[in-house]
């Protein structure tokens, strides 16, 4: 039997990233060290192992026979390990906190506003709220909970992962008045529900309408997959809108999308959850926005996944779940006086 030492445990570990990027080059830039040090690692396992794990070839790396089926025991390996880790850590984690990982646009514009009264029922629970990139690592076991924005149905990466759909969506194109007043809006809708593909694609209005767009709505998602699924809800035909679609300006976060779109550099989809007071002409004044449309289903939603189990986090997790059926009952309350 094979001696496990620290140099072998060490080649493995690079052996998997490779493996898993198909590349020398993406895993050097995973790992942050040269391409020829991973050479180096993989050449050496290879003659410690007396196996060949990767064909060569002009085009890169293939797994051989033999490095698939260590492939699949290491990164099995690696994977227990980090997960027995995370359960270590989280015993000795404080009973009263809750980890929770979420959207910027999310958490400052949904969940904030919210937390006092939270804080009022539980006021031993302290949640730890990270909300630092436009997309959120549903596989990160670091955080208790996830809150992460995706289409209906859910497209974890992990099987296992669980997702409930904690909050369903709807998109509204928003403007400052300004705008607004620069277009006849009516004419708009005729144009981009009209069966007539030409029109719609060149007509000189929505050509010189500035499209707004949040380019990373969810993971994998096209930069204009919202604006594209508006357009084609809205005609009675799906063909022929992604030209339209793709003019405009790009932000990484919607609410910096709603932003400029207040500030008057043109129209946004906005996100109707991360209206608090609700989307009456009253309500969208406050936030410097109006609309000539009305709201519509996105088919796509927040979603609520759980790594870990304690009381603190089933407090919490049941006080979101409270707060999205009271947005969900004044979604339909809008929906029938929506103005």
């Amino acid at each position: 039997m094979i001696k496990i030492n620290a140099n072998l445990l060490s080649g493995l570990a690079t052996f998997a990233a490779v493996a898993s990027c198909h590349s020398f080059t993406q895993a050097a830039e995973k790992l942050h060290i040269t391409t020829g040090a991973i050479s180096q690692q993989i050449k050496q396992l290879e003659k410690n192992l007396k196996l060949t794990l990767f064909q060569r070839h002009s085009r890169g790396i293939r797994l051989t026979s033999a490095g698939y089926q260590l492939h699949q025991v290491v990164e099995q390996s690696l994977t227990d390990i980090g997960d027995v880790i995370s359960q270590l850590q989280q015993v000795n984690r404080h009973a009263g906190e809750v980890h929770l990982k979420l959207t910027p646009s999310f958490a400052y514009k949904w969940l904030v506003p919210r937390l006092h009264d939270f804080y009022q029922q539980y006021p031993d629970i302290k949640i730890h709220t990270f909300a630092e990139g436009a997309l959120v690592d549903h596989t990160d076991t670091n955080f208790d909970l996830a809150i992460d924005y995706g289409k209906t149905p859910y497209q974890a990466n992990d099987k296992k992962i669980n997702a409930e759909l904690l909050l369903a969506e709807q998109l509204l194109p928003v403007m400052s008045p300004q705008y607004m007043a620069n277009f006849d809006w009516h004419h708009a809708q005729e144009v981009v529900a009209s069966n007539d593909i030409k029109q719609c694609n060149h007509n000189e209005l929505w050509q010189s309408i500035t499209l707004l767009h949040d380019a990373m709505p969810w993971q994998h998602a096209d930069k204009d997959a919202e604006w594209q699924f508006w357009l084609q809800q809205m005609a009675s035909t799906t063909t022929g809108r992604q030209t339209l679609s793709k003019h405009g300006h790009y932000f990484n976060r919607t609410d910096m999308a709603m932003a400029a779109a207040a500030a008057g550099l043109g129209v946004a989809l906005a996100r109707c959850a991360l209206f608090n007071s609700g989307l009456t002409a009253a309500d969208l004044a406050k936030e410097g926005l109006v609309s000539p449309f009305s709201p519509i289903d996105a088919q796509a939603g927040y979603y609520l996944i759980q790594h870990h189990p304690s009381p603190a986090i089933a407090c919490f997790k049941a006080w979101l779940k409270q707060q999205a059926l009271s947005s969900q009952q004044r979604k339909k309350k809008r929906e029938n006086n929506y103005q």
